[in-house]
């Protein structure tokens, strides 16, 4: 596992960040927008941005005045395929613990 993985998933452990990466993900959106769409003032919609931002999760695009943010594909996709190597590693444990339990003596 990269040593960032663990940084990278407490990052999105905040409900508020998962929640803007989710918006992001489907839309390129401003912090007014995602304010408007979140429980969150833009103030802190900001923050929350810099810290997924900072993780490499999110970029931001200038369309005219306006700066919209979106997911970054390839980041999700690194950790995506991280977590699918845990899951296999798991799913082999779990398959040779079966065995040996379905063993007769």
């Amino acid at each position: 596992m990269s040593k960032d993985v663990p940084a990278v998933l407490a990052v999105l452990a905040d409900e508020t960040r998962w929640n803007i990466l989710t918006e992001v993900g489907v839309e390129d959106l401003s912090a007014s927008a995602l304010a408007a769409r979140l429980p969150v003032s833009r103030q802190a919609i900001a923050k929350h941005l810099s810290v997924l931002a900072d993780a490499g999760l999110v970029e931001s695009v200038r369309v005219g005045r306006e700066i919209r943010y979106r997911a970054v594909g390839t980041r999700l996709g690194t950790l995506a395929g991280e977590l699918d190597a845990i899951g296999r590693q798991w799913d082999r444990r779990m398959e040779a613990i079966r065995r040996i339990a379905e063993r007769p003596d």
